[in-house]
């Protein structure tokens, strides 16, 4: 059989939910709750930072970044879904789904940067407290954000148009609700050499790396906890880690639970689970593990709520 050109494709067909047509009411229920859940959960933490000007400090600007892209990131995959379920139809265009493809990569890897650089704020939060102000000047917080973007944007970049030149064969179905790049890769009857080494390489730059600076930062933050006499002073300066911690926790561990699902098992079934697990719970989820966690949040939220309801 002759390969088609990628010129020659048209469309591609999201088959993860196929599987159980009828349970797609309750699919398209249980990711739109989820959807909404995301987006009036972040959006709070970016109002909530907004409006309380003791919140306007470096640790709250990354929150609210990473608030963000945790909106995009959902953006990105769910509507596209709820639609589909929604008009019985699981094609995406070629164009659409190399965009997909293109928007989920930035997000994530932003993700990644912006965890990275939350774990270096709280390191000099607690390792350089005297010098924290200094170091973590308007600047360099904007700095670094425009830097994660960048990378993040460029990379993805990189992976999509290094799909561009390769030719598909008739089987177009990809076993998600999602564009994701390595099924899209094995789908190619082109040579993906060159593809597969920079998915991996981008891997180890973006995941790696950023997870060992993380750990290194809280190795010194623990060291430096440990040296505080008081019982009490340890628990505060732990407890201004103890959300980030959380987050990293899931986003990290949720990724690991991909690449160990993609190395034992190929269904449909189980692809729609590990991307529901990174792709959607996390950003779902920390909202909740801030507002839970920081008492300047829970207090902030509590009095736009007031002020909410008094206006009404």
């Amino acid at each position: 059989m002759e390969p088609a050109n990628q010129t020659d494709i048209s469309e591609f067909f999201l088959m993860g939910l196929t599987y159980v047509p009828e349970q797609q009411p309750l699919f398209f229920n249980l990711f739109l709750s989820m959807y909404l859940i995301t987006i009036i959960g972040n959006l709070l933490i970016i109002l909530v930072v907004s409006k309380d000007s003791r919140l306007h400090t470096p640790m709250y600007f990354f929150l609210c970044n990473l608030s963000f892209t945790d909106i995009c990131t959902s953006t990105t995959t769910v509507p596209k879904l709820l639609l589909n379920i929604q008009i019985h139809d699981q094609s995406i265009t070629y164009i659409g789904c190399l965009s997909q493809v293109c928007f989920v990569l930035t997000f994530f890897v932003l993700e990644s940067c912006l965890l990275t650089v939350m774990a270096y704020d709280r390191y000099v939060a607690i390792c350089q407290p005297l010098r924290y102000t200094i170091i973590m000047n308007p600047f360099l917080c904007i700095f670094l954000v425009l830097l994660s973007l960048l990378m993040s944007t460029v990379n993805a970049l990189l992976h999509t148009l290094l799909l561009l030149p390769l030719s598909f064969c008739m089987k177009q179905n990809i076993p998600n609700f999602f564009c994701e790049l390595g099924q899209i890769t094995k789908l190619s009857c082109s040579n993906t050499f060159i593809n597969i080494l920079f998915i991996y390489t981008a891997t180890m730059v973006f995941s790696v790396i950023p997870l060992s600076g993380i750990i290194f930062s809280y190795i010194q933050i623990m060291s430096s906890i440990l040296k505080i006499p008081s019982a009490g002073g340890r628990h505060k300066a732990f407890s201004t880690c103890g959300s980030h911690l959380s987050v990293v926790t899931l986003f990290y561990g949720t990724g690991l639970g991909v690449y160990m699902n993609a190395s034992v098992s190929n269904s449909s079934i189980s692809n729609v689970i590990t991307s529901m697990m990174y792709s959607v719970l996390p950003q779902m989820l920390n909202p909740f593990i801030y507002s839970l966690r920081s008492k300047e949040i829970k207090g902030s939220l509590r009095k736009l709520i007031v002020g909410i309801i008094c206006f009404l």
